[in-house]
């Protein structure tokens, strides 16, 4: 089995766990069809569009 050379570190180990903590705010970008702000690969849900084609019937 693999064993360490060198013990690690608190620091080294917190921060590394530390990473998964962190609450970021989900990325946006805007329809090229309406304009409205809109997730990444998600279906306009201002008009209903997705990949140039027209997904679901939004009234």
């Amino acid at each position: 089995m693999a064993v360490p050379k060198k013990k690690t570190s608190k620091a080294k180990s917190r921060s590394r766990r530390a990473s998964n903590w962190r609450l970021d705010t989900p990325s946006r970008s805007t329809c090229p069809r309406c304009g409205a702000a809109k997730l990444p690969h998600v279906v306009c849900g201002n008009c209903g569009w997705y990949n140039n084609r027209q997904a679901i019937d939004v009234d």
